[in-house]
């Protein structure tokens, strides 16, 4: 190969590695990079190296891939399609580069990229489109390329929707969006939304991500639909259906995760008593999230071993509650109440009145993960009385329990139990 061989010389190719035997030279931290992707792209992936990572272990372990311990020989790449010398000794690298130039197999080099005969590029995904950028030589300036491409994709400034293909059949995804703020819905998630015909969203569903959709994509918001509660699902329930049957793929876009406290179970019921495909793609949970986004972990070693999610949207003591509040009271964890600062005076009457201590540590996290995010400091017992001072508003966590100390050391006394003890991890 000619070293001075200017870098837009280069010719840019996709390979279709599916099945096909690719050798991977080293064990270190480039061949862990390298070995997922490999893996994902649906390659027989060969690792030669007398040691490897503990990642790479668990991989090899989990038959992900084939591990031959010992040092690289020129027989490894016989009926091999791609190799990747990535030991840090550049004697083998170079022994495993002629070896795959004798074979016309190209080689990637980790140690000397002008001594390569292919590279690997910056990749990335968004709006259905698959990104590659290749500096060559410049590693960080592919990254930051792709990373603008990408930001370009979704944020609308590029449009791919005129070249958009059906790469889905007809079904419903039930996409959970996460907390709130768009960058903390998964690629899967965002990859279902943009492939979509129709978008049937929450009101709590990251509103910026609607503006990224292809022009032609319906959009239904089903916080304007008329009617109450149940009959509002019910309508949820017919409109994707429908729509579904009428050759669609439909996007049903939730806030948080489907499956808590959304409503998600009733609607995969729906489709599948109407013969309707359906696939679901979790969200981060809200009542996990917003609070880590806030800082404060739900559990902690020696502080709480368990927590409980709970919804308030009804009071303690309504006839139609399932929630056993003088059970969650005796509970020494965390209790996360989501809907709850309607209804937060009478839950915290209940606790009180079931043994929970005045003051244990209460955080209210308004609007989590948003700009206007905010947290109230307050224990149970001024529960009620901080939440109408502070004129708290939903959407809300409310977090009980001394993780909250834990977080906020400057406010509460040390929680009662901090120590080591064996739920580490």
């Amino acid at each position: 190969m000619d070293d001075a061989l200017p870098d837009d010389r280069l010719y840019p190719t996709g390979l279709k590695l599916t099945d096909r035997r690719v050798v991977v030279v080293g064990g270190g931290h480039v061949a862990q990079r390298r070995v997922p992707t490999l893996i994902a792209a649906g390659a027989r992936v060969v690792v030669v190296s007398p040691t490897v990572t503990p990642a790479l272990e668990g991989i090899i372990a989990a038959g992900e891939a084939t591990w031959h311990e010992r040092g690289f020989v020129e027989s490894d790449l016989d009926d091999t399609w791609y190799v990747v010398a990535a030991t840090d000794d550049v004697a083998v690298n170079a022994a495993v580069g002629d070896a795959a130039e004798a074979r016309r197999v190209f080689c990637v080099r980790s140690d000397d990229a002008a001594l390569a005969t292919a590279w690997t590029p910056a990749v990335g995904h968004a709006a259905g489109v698959t990104v590659a950028v290749h500096g060559v030589r410049d590693p960080r300036r592919s990254v930051a390329v792709r990373d603008e491409i990408l930001d370009a994709l979704r944020e609308g400034r590029i449009s791919a929707e005129h070249h958009r293909e059906r790469t889905t059949t007809p079904g419903v995804t039930l996409v959970g969006g996460g907390p709130g703020d768009p960058q903390l819905i998964s690629l899967a998630g965002r990859r279902a939304l943009m492939e979509a015909d129709v978008v049937i969203a929450d009101r709590l569903a990251p509103r910026e991500l609607l503006g990224e959709l292809p022009s032609d994509v319906e959009l239904v918001d089903v916080a304007k639909l008329p009617r109450g509660r149940s009959a509002l699902q019910e309508e949820i329930n017919r409109m994707i259906v429908e729509r579904a049957l009428a050759g669609h793929r439909v996007v049903r876009f939730k806030g948080g995760d489907s499956f808590v406290f959304g409503r998600g179970y009733e609607e995969v019921i729906a489709c599948r008593e109407a013969g309707v495909p359906v696939t679901v793609i979790p969200g981060l949970s809200s009542p996990i999230a917003v609070p880590a986004i806030a800082g404060i972990p739900v559990t902690h070693r020696g502080v709480a071993h368990e927590f409980a999610i709970v919804s308030g949207h009804l009071p303690p003591g309504h006839p139609k509650s399932l929630t056993d509040w003088d059970a969650l009271a005796r509970l020494r964890g965390t209790l996360l109440l989501m809907m709850a600062v309607e209804h937060g005076p009478q839950i915290a009457a209940a606790l009180l009145a079931g043994g929970r201590p005045a003051a244990t540590p209460v955080a209210v996290v308004s609007d989590g993960t948003m700009e206007i995010q905010r947290t109230v400091l307050t224990t149970l017992g001024e529960l009620t009385h901080d939440l109408d001072a502070q004129q708290v508003r939903p959407p809300a966590i409310i977090v009980v329990g001394e993780v909250v100390a834990v977080a906020h050391p400057e406010r509460y006394p040390a929680p009662v139990g901090l120590g080591e003890d064996s739920a580490g991890g």
